[in-house]
């Protein structure tokens, strides 16, 4: 019986396999791809300007400790408007199509990083510049929401199903090409002259998101919707309410997600942000120096870029728990001594620490999150379960990161031990999540009954 049930589910997973469109899927892949790059360039040039700009440029009255908590709160808003904007987003998802929000989202999110661009200082409008910044953090927020979530949906349901872990990691690559884009751009203007760079040089990386954002609406205009999603409009199975759906079957599965996240997007964010801010401040081991932290995340990049595809197509071959489990013990593993080789002050050493931490510490997580998540849920309120799943571990781990961190750090006198246990902290208990969470490869994405 078992030979059998195998044998049928192969037999099944090589008929979905050959019922993928190439042109789809590569539209689907270049798409996403293109939507990620664009929110991590955003999120890495907030990020690195909220450790070495915004808090002079629009909170000078603070003090230098006050100035970079308050910057880093602005950070933080962004985040706490993600859970808003994926419920938004993630309703028209499932109930209208998942290339719709798509096209909104993109469009949302990189309007708002191009008026940042636009700003007045607090020199030139006194507190007006920080109050416009922060709204237009939370328009980014909304925008970004949904959008990882909607490409992860989207990949994950026109991917082939035995390969689903490779193709639904390819465009987490486009997040490492918006690394690379962002922290490549702040390494590079980080050497021009202080008062070149705080006078107008800063507003440069915000204003050029429009390239991007007129490149991701010309390709996603032309995507299809997905099979999933025509297969539930096929069969009058859209539902009029996800949210409500998503709360009745699915509570389990997102307190899942929630777990599973916190170790990957919160130590991205200590690495990409906080790591890069404790080292350029005053009392760091590299004071005053802003490049080090960006040329880092530079390296780093060109590094995850290959681990998370490598991460998601090994979560095809030994599926998505037990990659997903040594990747945050791994993660765990390297807090307290990587740390404590950034202290050390050796440039190479500092690298080599974002290297690892980020390409596979980070990456480990991700590779096989990005298919595991959509497989999770079913299709009715797919959309709306990875979006809340994804957003709501952003607030607590991701965004409150830099801003809890640069707290506990002023209260410590800047002690390295406070980066090393947050860390540690967030991977276990993503560590600890593996043991509740459903092993997913392989599944069929038009049932709309969840993992379990």
């Amino acid at each position: 019986m078992l030979v059998i049930t195998r044998t049928n589910a192969k037999l099944a997973a090589e008929a979905d396999d050959a019922v993928v469109e190439p042109e789809q899927l590569r539209r689907a892949t270049l798409a996403s791809s293109v939507g990620s790059a664009l929110e991590y360039y955003d999120f890495y040039i907030y990020g690195l300007a909220s450790a070495l700009i915004f808090g002079p440029l629009f909170f000078s009255p603070l003090g230098p400790d006050g100035a970079l908590i308050a910057s880093f709160a602005t950070y933080g808003v962004g985040f706490a408007a993600r859970p808003f904007g994926g419920l938004f987003f993630g309703y028209i998802g499932d109930r209208f199509g998942r290339k719709m929000v798509l096209i909104l989202t993109i469009a949302l999110m990189g309007t708002a990083s191009f008026a940042i661009g636009l700003l007045p200082t607090f020199e030139q409008a006194g507190m007006l510049g920080a109050v416009l910044l922060v709204a237009l953090r939370i328009v980014q927020g909304l925008g970004a929401g949904a959008e990882q979530a909607g490409a992860t949906t989207l990949i994950s349901e026109v991917a082939p199903r035995r390969r689903r872990g490779f193709f639904a990691s390819l465009p987490f690559v486009g997040i490492q090409l918006g690394t690379l884009l962002g922290a490549g751009t702040f390494a590079l203007i980080a050497m021009a002259d202080k008062s070149v760079l705080q006078g107008w040089l800063w507003r440069v990386p915000f204003l050029a998101s429009f390239i991007l954002i007129a490149v991701a609406i010309f390709i996603r205009l032309k995507l299809k919707e997905t099979p999933a999603f025509q297969e539930l409009e096929k069969h009058k199975n859209v539902v009029k309410n996800p949210i409500g759906e998503l709360w009745r079957h699915s509570k389990k599965n997102v307190l899942i997600g929630i777990g599973l996240r916190m170790g990957e997007n919160g130590n991205s964010s200590i690495y990409s942000a906080l790591l890069v801010s404790f080292m350029s401040m005053p009392a760091g081991v590299f004071a005053g120096n802003n490049s080090i932290g960006p040329v880092g995340l530079l390296i780093a990049a060109g590094f995850a870029a290959v681990m998370v595809v490598t991460f998601g197509a090994l979560s095809d071959k030994y599926g998505r728990v037990p990659v997903y489990r040594y990747g945050a013990l791994f993660q765990a593993i390297i807090a307290v001594p990587a740390f404590y080789l950034v202290t050390l002050g050796n440039v190479t050493l500092v690298w080599v620490v974002m290297a690892v931490g980020i390409a596979i510490g980070v990456q480990s997580m991700l590779g096989p999150q990005c298919p595991l998540l959509p497989e999770l849920f079913g299709s009715q309120y797919r959309f709306t379960g990875v979006a809340m799943s994804r957003e709501i571990s952003a607030v607590l781990a991701g965004g409150l990161a830099p801003l809890l961190g640069a707290l506990m750090l002023a209260a410590t006198n800047h002690s390295w031990l406070v980066l090393a246990i947050y860390s540690l902290v967030l991977a276990l208990i993503s560590f600890v999540t593996t043991f509740f969470t459903p092993e997913t490869a392989g599944r069929d994405l038009v049932s709309t009954e969840d993992a379990k």
